[in-house]
């Protein structure tokens, strides 16, 4: 058994999930106007792909990243 004071939390936080979240969105946006041939929204989805890591790095440093001030973790 690993020891739960020493795992960082494989990503298990609003942070993470966010980032995730985020970047999902844009490549099944990506993906649908590909298919439909929307060249526009395909660009507009990459710029929101790239947003993601953005976003998920802001909430870090606000505190909502594993082991930060406002991150809870759950028990399991």
């Amino acid at each position: 058994m690993s020891n739960p004071i020493a795992d960082p939390g494989h990503g298990h936080s609003p942070a993470a999930w966010a980032m995730v979240i985020i970047m999902l969105a844009g490549v099944a946006f990506g993906t649908l106007f590909f298919y439909l041939e929307l060249p526009a929204l395909v660009w507009a989805s990459v710029v929101i792909i790239v947003i993601g890591p953005i976003v998920g790095f802001a909430m870090k440093k606000a505190g909502y990243g594993v082991n930060g001030p406002k991150y809870q973790p759950k028990e399991h």
